[in-house]
């Protein structure tokens, strides 16, 4: 099923031979002569002072060429985090120094043999208790560990309200596990540095590197070859990436860093981690009234951008319904735990889990049915801004609903579900309901792109943003393609390379499409008319009787033989175009998910067997690339709302280390997904994109979460706060199970509650 119209087609991903047969080119592939390999050593214990370092048995092993500490590379940093630990380590995985050898064994067998004496500290990995009076500081200068805080309305929003449904649900922290994890290689160019790095921000990294050396950015090129996998971990710049060219200009030879699994897992960067209260009012028919609620992130043990993402969940906790009033407090806590940053939707599917949680356990207060609540409370009248001013541009959130349920088969689903309770199966049915909206292009509303056409005939596309893994070179040739009314082939597209593209601020926050898109748009259209005018000139013709022939020739009308191509025009000139595009706001994409699952009531497993996606992303240039897109989030919302959670002991020693202990799913986890496309332009670019890359992530996560309750709802289990592992759900079966028996034993015979 298909609501939409395609504008391009389904054209297959250009990178998909090069990537899945092995010739793809990663940043520890590289290999430049005289190449030696970086160890970092991290710290043991989660939060100590550093008494002593001592690295003699280190520096004289086989092979290694140095063990650097902070002083030895004169890098201070320009905040409270410095690239290499000096005095106090504040989470287990904190590079404290970094050892260089010939080899990457004999770098990490030296650092193995780097000894580090500790006089520890307390540790506290809890945000919520990270903010009670008397906890342990992480800063103790700072006075307190309020990492950020942030306040959207007035208290006394639920005034009026005849039914308050309320909510503290937990967010949990998670791995972000990207295929490929980090690596960077810096090998000196003449007085600067060329530097290679799986990132998803290349000209970020310039800066950082630039800045922390005292060089100019003009003498440091960075290049993000293919990158397997982002998911935001990669838009964090991290003080490796400084240690590792620093090193590489002190020794004067390219220097190689790759992190190993467990040390992507422990060291780098987590996301999600929010604990949140909720309370939503509405009258006795449904018709909400007010929301108050508290969002706490932790923020790990440094201010990185985890501090901030509550404020960004505060801009979408009215999801897609019209709430009259809200009062939102945010707050972000310093934790002895890894620092957090961007994980796959940043902020915005912890708002959406949030809403979507309260709206079906109102429903239930109420004892209305999920989806006519949230029918009676969409939002139907386009722009239109929010109590806590975020601007949606524009929706049609009924109509993704009614098509997600006709899909689903949803009137069907619920007749099964009340059969199989009737007969007390063991395997109970549910079906959650997740009705979302997106913010995309998130904060940077600019980007910029170059289109030329070359004295052979072919075209190269430069784009300032960053493939991951998502069918960048396929897009945007497709788009130069449809434009420049040439065969794709013939497009070349070039991105990632701060030596090769002027600017650019990279990929996050599905911004490619809606922002570089509408750049690249904006260029080709230009390149037509400087070809028109440069054919006008050569064949002596004003510029309003030229036309483009089929075939990409360009001549005066009505005189097909007296036509240039665009190969014999480049000859005579210069034909490039640069563009900036400026967007005047987020765009907010939308949608409806409806989750199957299935419970066993005695073990407490919970499967999700059918997922159906509507999605409506704006106007669609590929939608076999969407469709992947939506694939891959919900496989990461499956994780999140199943599997998945990062774990510290309370001393802030990780308990999930590895991917033995961290259970991310596999493609025996993920259920036929079912895909359907809608198309609502959004006003705010020229092309009438949204961004897409998040949209799964979001709209699965609680829907997923939403079936499972929804399966033990006639049991009496109220909430299950993420994962839902067998335990946990099997705990909430027992819980609710004794809840029923405390009160049928209490009640008199012959009388109901």
């Amino acid at each position: 099923m298909a609501i939409r119209a395609a504008f391009g087609g389904s054209v297959r991903r250009r990178e998909d031979p090069r990537l899945i047969t092995g010739r793809g080119r990663y940043t520890d592939d590289l290999r430049p002569e005289g190449s030696l390999h970086a160890v970092f050593v991290r710290a043991t214990v989660a939060h100590a002072r550093i008494e002593r370092i001592d690295r003699e048995a280190s520096v004289a092993m086989e092979g290694v060429r140095g063990v650097f500490l902070l002083a030895d590379l004169g890098l201070e940093g320009t905040t409270a985090r410095t690239p290499l630990a000096a005095e106090t380590v504040r989470y287990v995985g904190e590079a404290i120094a970094v050892v260089v050898a010939d080899t990457r064994e004999q770098a990490a067998d030296a650092a193995a043999a780097c000894h580090v004496e500790y006089n520890e500290l307390p540790a506290v990995v809890d945000p919520v208790a990270a903010l009670d009076d008397g906890a342990t500081l992480l800063f103790p200068d700072k006075g307190d560990n309020l990492a950020f805080e942030f306040e959207l309305g007035e208290p006394g929003v639920l005034e009026g309200a005849e039914v308050v449904a309320h909510g503290r649900f937990v967010n949990q922290r998670l791995a972000p596990v990207p295929i490929e994890p980090n690596a960077v290689l810096a090998e000196p160019d003449g007085q600067g540095l060329k530097v290679w790095v799986a990132s998803q921000v290349p000209f970020r990294v310039r800066s950082l590197i630039a800045d922390s050396l005292g060089l100019d950015e003009s003498s440091v090129r960075v290049i993000a070859p293919d990158v397997g996998g982002g998911f935001g971990a990669k838009l964090a710049t991290y003080p490796e990436q400084v240690v590792i060219a620093a090193v590489a200009r002190r020794l004067a030879r390219p220097v190689a860093w790759f992190e190993d699994r467990s040390e992507n897992l422990v060291a780098m960067t987590h996301g999600r981690a929010q604990v949140q209260e909720v309370s939503l009012g509405a009258t006795r028919e449904g018709k909400l009234v007010g929301m108050e609620t508290d969002l706490l992130g932790d923020s790990g043990a440094y201010a990185g951008l985890g501090s901030t993402l509550p404020a960004i969940t505060s801009l979408l906790v009215s999801g897609v319904y019209d709430i009259p009033a809200i009062h939102v407090r945010a707050r972000s806590a310093f934790t002895n735990t890894t620092v957090v940053s961007a994980y796959r939707g940043a902020g915005r599917p912890e708002a959406i889990c949030l809403v979507e949680r309260a709206m079906d356990i109102l429903a239930a207060e109420l004892g209305m049915d999920p989806a006519d609540l949230r029918r009676r409370n969409f939002i139907r009248d386009f722009p239109h801004t929010t109590a806590v001013m975020a601007t949606y541009d524009s929706g049609d959130y009924e109509r993704a609903l009614d098509a997600a349920l006709e899909a689903a088969g949803y009137t069907e689903l619920r007749r099964e579900q009340a059969a199989r309770r009737e007969r007390g199966d063991r395997l109970q049915l549910g079906i959650g309901i997740s009705c979302y909206v997106e913010m995309t292009a998130v904060q940077q509303l600019s980007e910029g792109a170059e289109v030329s056409a070359e004295k052979d005939g072919s075209f190269v596309v430069r784009a300032g943003t960053t493939a991951t893994g998502q069918g960048h070179e396929t897009a945007y040739a497709q788009l130069a393609s449809e434009l420049l009314g040439v065969p794709i082939d013939e497009v070349q597209v070039v991105q990632a390379d701060t030596g090769l593209v002027r600017s650019g601020d990279g990929t996050y926050g599905s911004r490619t499409m809606q922002l570089g898109g509408s750049a690249v748009r904006g260029a080709c259209l230009e390149l037509v008319e400087k070809a028109r005018a440069e054919a006008a000139r050569r064949l002596e013709a004003d510029v309003a009787d030229v036309d483009r022939f089929e075939g990409g020739r360009f001549g005066v009308k009505g005189v097909p033989g007296r036509s240039l191509s665009w190969a014999e025009l480049a000859t005579g000139g210069e034909l490039t175009v640069v563009r900036e595009f400026e967007q005047d706001d987020q765009t907010y994409p939308f949608g409806c998910h409806v989750a199957v699952a299935e419970v066993d009531i005695e073990t407490g497993d919970a499967r999700v067997i059918r997922l159906v996606a509507v999605d409506d992303c704006g106007v669609v240039l590929n939608p076999m690339l969407v469709e992947g897109q939506v694939h891959g989030g919900i496989a990461q919302a499956l994780g999140q709302a199943l599997f998945e959670e990062f774990v510290y002991d309370e001393r802030g020693s990780p308990r999930t280390g590895t991917l033995t202990d961290y259970a991310v799913p596999t493609i025996g986890e993920i259920p036929p997904i079912e895909t359907i496309q809608m198309e609502t332009p959004t006003p705010l670019n020229p092309l009438g994109m949204k961004g897409v890359g998040e949209s799964g992530t979001t709209g699965a996560t609680p829907a997923a979460q939403n079936a499972v309750i929804d399966a033990l709802a006639h049991l009496g289990v109220r909430h299950i706060d993420m994962p839902l592992h067998p335990m946990r759900v099997w705990e909430a079966i027992e819980a609710a199970r004794r809840s029923v028996s405390r009160r049928e034993q209490r009640l008199p015979a012959g009388h109901d509650e």
